[in-house]
């Protein structure tokens, strides 16, 4: 069940009729429950059952781990707990990637061994829920969160529809304590939860599917030689398309939340604003960062270890943070340029930050400029499918195809100039800002027009939209 779907339309105004009709708390989240189960249910049942399972084994490890006396029993329970995710998701997600790497192996000693092809079918969002159910055992481990005592809660706090399949990476944490009580429907709240929905929507439907997928797709499809300004301008459609898609996944989220009554983190805080890839990082998917932030890189030691050690902790959460997002090496090549980016990064603020020129506006802007472009560059082992495309991409990037091919109109680079100006503008314009200061500077008739021209624009355009793209992770 896509957000950019009529189906979802009926389902959320069905759910969040219900939700507001009824005065018993327990009930509305036993209605928000078996909504988030037909939600998810919508893709394939059997997969309903998977969420539950995992679910279930960790609150009930979770409260293994807060009655362990002693650190190594609770480590015990931890362990079996991170193990049980992160199998669960190890085999759905990297079943098949693991034995084509074996065979591969094998295959440099001599040995011949053709492995069964696994017909997995990937459950949708198992990368995210995986880690909201994980975050509570995680978090009780670490003594900032107590067991809950009520399944129901806890099996809402993973399965909560609006976050489920793409975010934002919504902890235990920071969920389970909104569910305690109940919070009166407030209309200012409900109406900007509509309006942070629309806006996602436009972001994704609009923007990323109508204005940019057509151009990235024609250039990242394309089996021949190009020219370096379309190599350039299908790799910016596509840095525009992904920020678009997943931003508004998660407006939309965050939208949908708080006409419920609940608050959820802001996962984008203008992303291509940055000044530098540490900034980027604090900008972009943001609960993915803090969650390796807290989980990871805290604990393999942070910045409190020599500089070298420091360093490596950074490429190796940057690695597994690229093969979360996907079975594939070339996921896995574009978390250790972010990895290698961060390094950099760090060297030069060690050589560099004292002098009076690191931080004044000409290199701050050029700061900006070279973070857009290293990201850009980067995008394009994400989007692609495989190392061919990848040095075809950055070959004609780099002008090694003199004779390559253009194929984008005028009319499409345009569009892809006319978007992507108008997005870093904003980006820059509100970096130190947000989104709800921004609009109540704004005139009430001025919300209200750019609301609608938003709605209809969707309407207009509807039937050219696709599914989410963080769906696939």
């Amino acid at each position: 069940m896509l957000f950019n779907s009529l189906t979802f339309i009926v389902f959320f105004v069905i759910v969040v009729m219900l939700y507001w009709s009824i005065a018993s708390w327990p009930l509305r989240k036993n209605i928000l429950v078996v909504a988030s189960y037909i939600f998810y249910g919508a893709w394939n049942p059997p997969f309903a059952a998977l969420l539950f399972s995992t679910t279930a084994m960790d609150f009930w490890l979770g409260r293994q781990i807060g009655k362990a006396k002693g650190s190594r029993a609770k480590r015990a329970w931890l362990v079996a707990s991170v193990c049980m995710n992160l199998s669960m998701l190890g085999f759905f997600k990297y079943g098949n990637f693991l034995l084509q790497n074996f065979q591969w192996l094998v295959a440099r000693v001599g040995i011949i061994y053709q492995p069964p092809h696994l017909d997995i079918l990937l459950p949708v969002g198992i990368s995210f829920y995986t880690f909201h159910s994980l975050s509570y055992t995680l978090d009780i481990y670490r003594g900032v969160l107590q067991p809950t005592r009520s399944l129901r809660d806890f099996i809402l706090a993973v399965s909560f529809f609006p976050q489920l399949v793409a975010g934002p990476i919504v902890r235990a944490g920071d969920f389970l304590p909104q569910l305690v009580r109940p919070q009166p429907l407030r209309t200012g709240q409900f109406l900007w939860g509509l309006a942070l929905m629309t806006l996602g929507l436009f972001e994704k439907i609009v923007l990323a599917d109508t204005l940019l997928s057509g151009s990235a797709d024609r250039v990242f499809g394309y089996a021949g030689p190009l020219v370096a300004l379309d190599s350039w301008a299908g790799v910016i459609a596509f840095a525009g398309q992904i920020f678009f898609d997943f931003a508004g996944y998660s407006t939309c989220a965050i939208g949908a939340a708080l006409t419920l009554g609940f608050h959820l983190k802001d996962n984008f805080r203008f992303p291509y604003a940055a000044i530098g890839f540490s900034d980027f990082w604090r900008r972009w998917h943001i609960s993915l960062s803090t969650f390796l932030r807290d989980y990871l890189y805290i604990p393999l030691g942070g910045n409190q270890v020599r500089p070298f050690r420091a360093a490596l902790n950074l490429v190796i959460v940057m690695f597994l943070g690229g093969l979360w997002h996907g079975a594939a090496w070339t996921f896995v090549v574009w978390g250790l340029l972010h990895g290698s980016y961060l390094v950099i990064e760090r060297i030069c603020r060690i050589l560099f930050e004292d002098r009076s020129w690191a931080n004044n506006l000409a290199t701050r802007i050029l700061a900006g400029v070279a973070t857009y472009a290293a990201v850009s560059i980067a995008w394009v082992y994400f989007r692609a499918s495989d190392f061919t495309i990848a040095s075809r991409m950055l070959a004609g990037m780099f002008g090694q195809h003199a004779h390559g091919d253009a194929i984008l109109s005028t009319r499409e680079m345009l569009q892809v100039a006319f978007v992507t100006v108008g997005m870093i503008s904003v980006h820059c314009s509100l970096r130190d800002s947000n989104i709800e200061t921004a609009v109540a500077r704004l005139p009430r008739w001025a919300v209200t027009a750019a609301w609608a021209l938003m709605a209809c624009a969707i309407i207009l355009t509807q039937g050219a939209s696709n599914a989410f793209i963080y769906f696939q992770f």
